[in-house]
C-alpha cells in the first residue's frame, strides 16, 4: 500500500514539473498580462508538486516510524524468535554468499 502511494505521488510530482516546464517554456515567448498568467500557474504547479512530495515524505517517515514501533514490540515480546529468525537470516545470507 505504502509503495502504491509513493508511486503514485511520484508520478503526480513528475506530472507537475513537467506540466510547469511547459508553461514556462510557454511563458518565454509571450509578454505582458499572458506571460505573467502562465508563469503564475507554473509557480502555483511547482508550488503544488513540492507540497506533494513533502506529504510523501512525511507519509513515509510515518510508516518508517510505525514499522519500527511493531518490530521493536515483537522482538521485546519474543527475544528467542526474533534471535532465531536473525541466526536463520544469517545462515542463508552466508550460503548464498558462500556459494559466489
Amino acid at each position: 500500500m505504502l509503495e502504491n502511494n509513493i508511486s503514485t505521488v511520484n508520478n503526480d510530482v513528475k506530472t507537475l514539473v513537467k506540466d510547469a516546464q511547459a508553461l514556462f517554456t510557454a511563458a518565454t515567448a509571450l509578454t505582458g498580462e499572458k506571460a505573467e498568467e502562465l508563469r503564475g500557474r507554473g509557480m502555483r504547479a511547482l508550488d503544488t508538486a513540492l507540497a506533494k512530495a513533502h506529504e510523501a515524505q512525511q507519509s513515509a517517515v510515518a510508516a518508517g516510524k510505525q514499522m519500527a514501533q511493531s518490530t521493536d514490540a515483537y522482538v521485546k515480546e519474543n527475544p528467542w524468535r526474533s534471535i532465531a529468525l536473525a541466526a536463520g537470516v544469517g545462515l542463508l545470507v552466508g550460503v548464498i554468499l558462500g556459494r559466489r
